[in-house]
């Protein structure tokens, strides 16, 4: 007698389990941003080259996408020449963290607009870190 196991759809396509992992987080930065612009009523402005420029839902779209699948380049880049891929991977997307971090704590325009624009930050962070390295069945 033969069993037939079916697996998610994503199991075996670690290609497809990652883009969802882009675009979970891409989702996530824009659900912070409707809570905080809309709801909120914060002034999700940022300081860049000396001009104010307001924080549109586009470019938390655009800027968390872009982010993600540089991230995602990256991994499959590290799996193609080293054996340490996730390790060193992890250990890149930290120090890129803390990095991308000074964006919005020398840019933020007030308050709130800080603490909003880190929370995008760290909410795409906790998406990308863990999900991205993931592989079928893991």
């Amino acid at each position: 007698m033969n069993t037939v196991t079916t697996l998610p759809v994503t199991a075996g396509r670690p290609g497809r389990r990652r883009m969802l992992a882009v675009l979970a987080a891409t989702a996530a930065t824009l659900v912070v941003w409707a809570v905080a612009v809309p709801v909120a009523g914060v002034d999700l402005v940022a300081r860049t080259g000396g001009t104010d420029q307001p924080v549109t839902p586009v470019v938390v779209g655009v800027a968390t996408l872009l982010a993600g699948l540089a991230g995602w380049a990256l991994l499959a880049l590290l799996e193609r020449f080293t054996v340490r891929a996730r390790a060193v991977w992890l250990g890149v997307a930290v120090v890129v963290l803390l990095v991308s971090l000074l964006g919005p704590l020398g840019g933020g325009v007030g308050t709130a607009a800080t603490v909003t624009l880190v929370a995008m930050h760290l909410v795409a962070a906790a998406v990308l870190v863990p999900l991205l390295p993931r592989t079928a069945g893991r």
